[in-house]
């Protein structure tokens, strides 16, 4: 076991015995695991000090700290709804600690003591998408479309590598702009990409994060409770909308109707005027490309679960010069509180997209 941070253990300096939960920590600890005490992040936030918060949503409050070593953290004090017991908690804690990947925020560790359960995170300089594309002019940056691109591709792999590649397969269930996080050079991170698995059924996004995060739900998991991997790739699809036009999907409006960036885009396909959601400060695009991206983006939000493509196959959508074969989109779904027609019987297969041959997309 290894465990070299500042402030880990300190409890064995002292004249008290190792609490229960401090126990099972140092048993289920692991090499890629540092445990952090309680008093080490107080200290690293300024007693979590409210000019270091740096996010913050259903699962807890986020905070930028410092260790002693002078390593820069992100430190998530989580909700207090979780109600598992440390065992529990550690248990999935580190299998989450063992998934790594260049696009995955990297967990560092720990700290549990008494109700106190809290994450320690890399710090990713650039803050998130959600910061530099749809939030406050202050704070934009100028994104050129290579950029753009490769922040698609890079938030695309990791997903498919949480449903496909890790152990156990994982679905996020809250990928939004605000989510994916940018390091110094603009490569995403997903963020918070196991916290899902760390709480009960009844602290779920619909039932407590859909107010802020309508735009970005699957009918049948907001309306039905139907959560799959089919979910995530419809929230990838509203988020590739919004990298391509640097709006947000539940904040800005279109149009006399007040459309949302989905439906908007859905009217701007039936008028063949797709690029007119492109974003204005973006002078130079290569036009094929990103209208490929924005037809990915429309395949991943078909209301129908079951006609959306694999987070696999999106990646070779959005990787490759492949022709997409738009004739077969179906409408996009979206929910907005209220239960909009939809059709929930599977197919045997779509062919949505082909290069040099045919490709059949089999749904799971």
């Amino acid at each position: 076991m290894s465990c070299k941070c500042f402030g880990s253990f300190d409890w064995f300096k002292g004249r008290n015995s190792p609490t229960p939960d401090q126990t099972q920590a140092q048993e289920f600890t692991t090499e890629n695991l540092r445990l952090f005490t309680y008093n080490s992040l107080r200290s690293a936030t300024s007693n979590f000090h409210p000019s270091n918060r740096i996010g913050g949503g259903g699962f807890g409050v986020v905070y930028r700290g410092i260790l002693r070593d002078g390593t820069q953290v992100a430190i998530k004090k989580l909700s207090a709804e979780s109600k598992q017991g440390s065992r529990e908690f550690f248990t999935e804690i580190n299998m989450i600690s063992n998934i790594r990947h260049t696009n995955l925020v990297e967990l560092i560790g720990c700290c549990v003591e008494d109700s106190h359960r809290i994450l320690v995170y890399e710090y990713l300089e650039n803050k998130s998408i959600a910061s530099v594309l749809l939030g406050s002019r202050s704070k934009y940056i100028a994104l050129d479309w290579p950029t753009r691109a490769a922040i698609c591709l890079g938030t695309a792999s990791a997903l498919a590598f949480l449903h496909y590649e890790a152990v156990p397969h994982i679905v996020h269930r809250d990928i939004k702009a605000s989510n994916i996080l940018l390091d110094g050079n603009f490569h995403p991170k997903i963020g918070d990409f196991g916290l899902a698995k760390l709480f009960p059924d009844n602290v779920t996004h619909v039932s407590t994060q859909v107010a802020g995060t309508f735009g970005y739900l699957a009918p049948e998991y907001a309306l039905l409770g139907q959560l799959t991997k089919k979910a995530d790739v419809y929230s990838f699809g509203v988020l590739l909308l919004e990298i391509i036009s640097g709006r947000s999907s539940s904040k800005a409006v279109f149009g006399v109707e007040l459309m949302l960036l989905l439906e908007w885009t859905w009217k701007l396909k039936q008028e063949d005027g797709l690029l007119d959601i492109v974003d204005q400060e973006m002078n130079e695009y290569p036009e094929e490309e990103v209208m490929r991206f924005i037809k990915v983006a429309l395949f991943c939000t078909q209301e129908a679960a079951h006609r959306r493509p694999t987070m696999k196959q999106v990646v070779q959508m959005l990787s490759n010069e492949v022709h997409l074969n738009d004739n077969l989109l179906s409408e996009p779904g979206v929910y907005k509180g209220q239960n909009p027609h939809q059709s929930l019987i599977p197919s045997s297969s779509t062919t949505i997209f082909s290069s040099h041959s045919i490709t059949q997309m089999i749904p799971r």
